[in-house]
């Protein structure tokens, strides 16, 4: 690929995760600059080192415990020391809870939930109050498929990515006069390290794709996107099907 003849500065929440570095060296490779935030500082120095010589132009880190939201406003003002210029911020943090687990435990429950929803609204509200105030600005967000509908397999995590869902729907409505886009990603199933214990089938879909559709989205400021494509497809039937029926069935 070759570098933009106008290069970016991006921010990444999660920047340890498997789809965001793949996310990052596609940018890496276009010249721009990044600030990585993650909760491992180790782990952010090595991609950092990665970025840089895959042709990034600069690179900063920051270390954070997203679920810390006493800590969102100072967070934001430390990005804000590293580059009052930001094009973009991707979220791509967040944790799969083991629903049964959840399911006997109210605090693993809140867990999962600040992790996938609160901590993500309360970044996205201190963002949002200040790129209302400028121009061609872009958040892009993973959800989830998951969100789509509640299923008794991984209702706890759907709970958290179909609010989250749900509340970039009306922050998208809200910043469309400052012309800033809000892109809502919901993958499927992704080959990642997090989902190494599940058995894979045709429906999985590699980092590198996923990495590549997210890219795409963001650039070209779409609103949602479900990547791979056919998933689009797959949740318009499931979310077709009644009720009545719905609540019968073993998913």
């Amino acid at each position: 690929m070759k570098k933009n003849l106008k290069t970016e500065t991006i921010v990444i929440f999660g920047a340890t995760s498997e789809v965001a570095q793949r996310v990052a060296r596609i940018h890496a490779k276009a010249g721009d600059s990044m600030i990585l935030i993650a909760r491992n500082q180790t782990h952010l120095d090595s991609i950092k080192a990665d970025l840089l010589l895959r042709g990034a132009s600069n690179i900063d880190s920051l270390y954070s415990d997203f679920d810390n939201m006493k800590e969102h406003q100072n967070l934001l003002k430390q990005i804000e020391q590293k580059s009052e210029d930001i094009a973009k911020y991707y979220f791509f943090y967040g944790m799969l809870p083991d629903q049964k687990a959840c399911e006997n435990s109210w605090e693993m429950t809140y867990d999962a939930l600040t992790t996938n929803f609160l901590s993500v609204v309360s970044l996205l509200t201190h963002i949002a109050n200040k790129v209302e105030k400028e121009t061609d600005r872009g958040i892009i967000v993973i959800s989830s498929v998951a969100g789509d509908r509640g299923r008794q397999s991984n209702y706890i995590y759907g709970t958290g990515k179909g609010a989250l869902t749900l509340f970039l729907q009306g922050l998208r409505n809200r910043l469309h006069p400052s012309n800033c886009t809000v892109t809502t990603i919901k993958p499927g199933f992704i080959d990642t390290p997090m989902t190494k214990d599940f058995d894979k089938g045709i429906l999985w879909a590699s980092a590198d794709k996923v990495a590549d559709d997210i890219y795409k989205a963001a650039a070209k400021g779409k609103n949602e996107v479900y990547t791979p494509r056919f998933w689009a497809v797959i949740m318009l039937v499931i979310k077709s099907i009644p009720e009545a029926i719905f609540k019968r069935l073993n998913l």
